[in-house]
């Protein structure tokens, strides 16, 4: 059997290994050092708009800081958009608070405002205002994130912009992640750019982004013996992986380019497939990295479905999955308050994402070329 081609692989750029000796020529072992700073400092650059970055394990664990930071407790309720990864609502009950889930809209599959301000007056109107806003920023495609912060502005909750999936993405020129309360990103193998395992906290001035570091740190108070007054977390990033991704930062842009190239690929693949359509921006104030190329089917009109598709490059090795299953019908959160309609549903009974490493070769591009000739 052929090798397998990925959904999405971790794609190195030749220098990582340098900063990786680095660290072990200075035994700079530990989660602090001159890699974390460094990344932190390509980071903070990158992002522009005067940004303080803290690097962190994992996106997830720059959620829950987050919510932290922003007075999330037990009894208290958190919007989160229903059409993601479960890692955006899970640090929501890490802080014993409720998750109230919101359809999307279908031009960026993302949070709908409409819907986000008819949940935040259903909640104030039963006595429960909610406390944060977790949009996302899904498949690196931006959200109507202007609208949602105005929302957001004008009943005064704070909003955590997960762009975990969405580095290098802008929304009318600006990057994604520094536009929330408080931003967030991902290093996973499988993002667009990685540290093997990785995150960060976005924050608006230094004080905060000290207080996230601190509480990253085991939450250690300035005494002559290990004195806590605050709970912890061993949250930061370390020197090696850090590493990783001061290398990983020198390919950033080549890599958006080449997840952009792979969406054009699939643009012309299925160019004259009636009922086959192909998830992209929906005006030019939308900037997507394409971190996944996804599509969506209408059985009705070509005749197969997802899954007819997903068993095909099955057969050639090549990996494909569902969209994301929303949070609302996830059998974790079936308590959980949802908000909308059937937008995130229907994605999920119709879309796919389909192989969009910035790292596929020609013969690999042929190769789901003819796995697909059938369905194009």
């Amino acid at each position: 059997m052929s090798n397998k081609i990925y959904l999405s692989s971790p794609h190195m750029g030749g220098t990582e290994q340098k900063y990786v000796q680095e660290a072990f020529e200075t035994n700079w072992i530990a989660p602090l050092g001159p890699n974390v700073t460094g990344f932190e400092s390509d980071l903070e650059s990158y992002l522009s708009e005067g940004k303080n970055v803290a690097a962190l394990s994992s996106g997830t664990a720059a959620i829950h800081l987050a919510l932290i930071l922003l007075g999330v407790s037990h009894g208290d309720e958190v919007i989160c958009q229903t059409f993601t990864f479960s890692a955006s609502a899970n640090p929501i009950v890490y802080q014993g608070a409720t998750p109230v889930f919101v359809d999307s809209e279908p031009e960026t599959w993302n949070m709908c405002p409409n819907h986000l301000e008819a949940t935040i007056k259903d909640r104030i109107k039963k006595g429960k205002k909610p406390k944060a806003i977790i949009a996302v920023h899904l498949y690196g495609m931006p959200c109507k994130i202007e609208a949602i912060t105005r929302v957001a502005q004008k009943y005064e909750i704070p909003v955590v912009e997960d762009s975990a999936e969405a580095l290098g993405s802008t929304y009318n020129g600006q990057k994604c992640g520094t536009f929330g309360t408080i931003g967030i990103l991902s290093f996973n193998g499988n993002k667009i750019i990685t540290t093997s395992g990785g995150g960060a906290l976005v924050a608006h001035t230094p004080k905060l982004k000290e207080k996230a570091v601190f509480l990253a740190t085991q939450a250690r108070d300035e005494a002559p013996h290990y004195q806590h007054s605050n709970i912890g977390y061993n949250y930061r990033l370390s020197n090696v992986c850090a590493g990783i991704g001061r290398g990983q930062m020198e390919v950033l842009d080549k890599h958006v380019a080449l997840r952009r190239d792979m969406h054009q690929f699939y643009k012309e693949l299925f160019a004259n497939r009636e009922g086959v359509t192909v998830f992209e921006e929906p005006s030019a104030t939308y900037f997507s990295n394409h971190w996944l190329s996804c599509i969506v089917i209408d059985p009705a009109i070509t005749g197969f479905n997802p899954q007819d598709i997903v068993s095909a490059l099955a057969k050639d090795n090549i990996e494909s999955r569902p969209l994301w299953k929303p949070m609302h019908l996830q059998p974790v959160f079936k308590e959980a308050p949802y908000y909308g309609g059937t937008i995130a549903e229907n994605l999920f009974k119709t879309g796919l994402c389909l192989p969009s490493g910035s790292n596929l070769s020609m013969s690999e591009k042929n190769r789901i070329n003819k796995a697909l000739e059938y369905f194009s």
